[in-house]
C-alpha cells in the first residue's frame, strides 16, 4: 500500500480535491486556498507519520514473533525496516513525474515508526506480567 499511495494518484493535486470535497461535505463549503493550502500540506504529512506508526508496529510484531514483551532490540530493528522501506519509497517517487522525493519525509516516517515503538512499549508496561502478548 505504501508504494502504491506514492503513484501519481496519491500526488498533491490529486489528493486535494478529495479532501477539499470531505471537507466542504462535513463543514458545508470549500475552504478558500489560504486556508486549504496549509491544512492539506498537514493532513498529508499526517498520513506519513500514521502509515509508518502501522508500518512500525507491524515490523516491531514481525521480529518479536511468538515472543511476550518489549526490548530495545525489536523496535530498533523495526525503525530500522520502517526507515529503508521510508528511503526505498522516496527513491521510487523520484521516477514519478508528479511526486518529489523528500528527505524529509523519510523523517517524519521514520518519527512515525518510532512513535510506534514507544506506544507499543507503554502498552506492554501497563499489562500484568503474565499478559505481556
Amino acid at each position: 500500500m505504501i508504494f502504491v499511495a506514492s503513484t501519481d494518484s496519491f500526488a498533491a493535486q490529486h489528493t486535494g480535491s478529495v479532501i477539499q470535497t470531505i471537507i466542504a461535505a462535513i463543514i458545508g463549503h470549500p475552504l478558500p486556498p489560504e486556508t486549504f493550502d496549509p491544512l492539506h500540506f498537514v493532513i498529508r504529512k499526517l498520513a506519513h507519520l500514521t502509515e509508518y506508526a502501522i508500518l512500525g508496529a507491524l515490523a516491531f510484531r514481525a521480529v518479536r514473533a511468538e515472543e511476550c514483551g518489549w526490548s530495545a532490540r525489536w523496535a530498533t530493528i523495526a525503525i530500522v525496516v520502517a526507515s529503508l522501506i521510508a528511503a526505498g519509497d522516496e527513491f521510487h517517487q523520484s521516477f514519478v513525474p508528479s511526486r518529489t522525493p523528500s528527505l524529509v519525509d523519510v523523517a517524519i516516517d521514520t518519527v512515525g515508526a518510532a512513535i510506534a515503538q514507544g506506544i507499543i512499549r507503554w502498552r506492554v508496561r501497563r499489562q500484568p506480567d503474565s499478559a505481556h502478548n
